[in-house]
């Protein structure tokens, strides 16, 4: 007689292949156990209940298809698209965003969502939110308890989007929807991430256009992602790029540069820009220090995360240096120049330069445990693989 274990491990090739596979893989298994006799009555009963439960379960995946709008598509395989709109006081602009919108991606002809954030508003956005809902099954709301800015709004969204594409754009009509179909033909060129640029830009010359030009070639040139504008909310994003990004304080513009991290292929494409017509700008001059203090986060981070004694122990070694060349110096005067050491503050130098080498040193053994920590309790690696060739299925334990 063949043991349970080995029927319930016998390779069905229908099991791997659909849903029909797994049911008929179930009933055999539960049929071989019948025929074996009252001894494996539980395997049997244990088989029919799996294939009642595989075709409940895919009646209800495919009604749950059919209620989608472009659900023709979905049989096609054809990516689905998730669109992300943080919006924050954006009363009088939203109903004529959403109707271009829509309009843009009905057609591009993908299976599509719309997804809201709204970031605190203190106006009417969400009653025009929820009327808007009613007239659009494809749009949906995140309602934020208050304001938390920009970058939380969007780590909402992208962490309830549900496509394979996600594009973020700005809820104040400066971006073109009509520019989604040019992301995403870029994006099939075999790109994971699309940014647009604001080649015309239709804002300020000196306050808002020649800071972010600054901004940008300081940007790129110390993350080695150039790109012209990474201002611009206006981008496309595959999800397995996307998925690992975790976004806090002020991050959102440097997207591209987390997504790089993760190996993904950069490219950009001239977008249009129009003028404001409703409500005014939540940004300011202010933004300039959170960018510069940011990027210093982005650059620690891309260069040291896994190695953070190389700049603590660095620094802490440059201080060592500067003590023993100040104790050398100071002993020069005393025995060469005949100048007491207390004339001088070369003592209080040294003094400190020393503390300092074993403080910073001492923090990034610190830092070296908190790493490790960081990686190993929640089974991160410090690399990431893009694929996998000709390996088993299984991987090594």
């Amino acid at each position: 007689m063949d043991s349970v274990d080995q029927m319930l491990t016998q390779k069905q090739p229908e099991a791997v292949e659909a849903p029909e596979g797994a049911r008929r893989a179930a009933v055999l298994v539960s049929d071989r156990a019948k025929a074996k006799g009252p001894e494996l009555r539980p395997v049997y009963q244990e088989g029919q209940t799996i294939a009642r439960r595989v075709v409940k379960e895919r009646g209800e995946t495919q009604v749950s298809y059919s209620n989608l709008p472009n659900a023709a598509l979905l049989d096609r395989g054809v990516h689905t698209l998730s669109v992300i709109i943080p919006a924050k006081n954006e009363e009088r602009n939203l109903p004529p965003l959403i109707e271009r919108l829509f309009s843009a991606l009905r057609g591009i002809g993908r299976p599509f969502e719309a997804i809201v954030v709204n970031d605190g508003s203190t106006d009417g956005s969400l009653r025009v939110l929820r009327d808007l809902v009613a007239a659009h099954r494809e749009l949906r709301v995140i309602d934020l308890a208050r304001n938390y800015g920009q970058t939380s709004a969007m780590m909402a969204g992208f962490t309830h989007a549900r496509g394979d594409v996600i594009v973020p754009i700005d809820a104040d009509l400066q971006n073109d929807p009509a520019d989604i179909a040019l992301l995403l033909t870029k994006l099939e060129e075999g790109y994971d991430v699309v940014s647009g640029w604001r080649k015309e830009r239709q804002d300020s010359a000196i306050r808002r256009n020649l800071v972010s030009r600054i901004a940008n070639v300081i940007i790129s040139r110390l993350s080695g992602v150039y790109l012209h504008d990474y201002g611009c909310t206006l981008k496309a994003y595959r999800r397995g790029v996307i998925g690992p990004v975790r976004l806090y304080g002020e991050m959102h513009r440097f997207v591209p540069i987390y997504a790089s991290w993760y190996g993904a292929r950069i490219a950009e494409v001239p977008v249009n820009h129009r003028p404001r017509l409703h409500g005014k700008s939540n940004y300011g001059l202010e933004r300039i220090l959170k960018v510069v203090l940011d990027l210093i986060v982005v650059r620690f981070l891309d260069r040291w995360l896994a190695k953070p004694i190389y700049i603590f122990g660095g620094f802490g070694t440059l201080c060592f240096l500067v003590a023993a060349v100040s104790f050398g110096y100071m002993l020069w005067l005393k025995f060469f120049s005949h100048v007491s050491m207390i004339q001088t503050p070369l003592p209080l130098l040294v003094v400190m330069s020393s503390m300092i080498g074993v403080m910073s040193i001492g923090l990034g053994l610190v830092a070296e445990i908190l790493v490790r920590t960081y990686f190993e309790s929640q089974g991160k690696d410090t690399y990431y693989i893009r694929e996998l060739i000709n390996f088993p299925s299984q991987p090594p334990t």
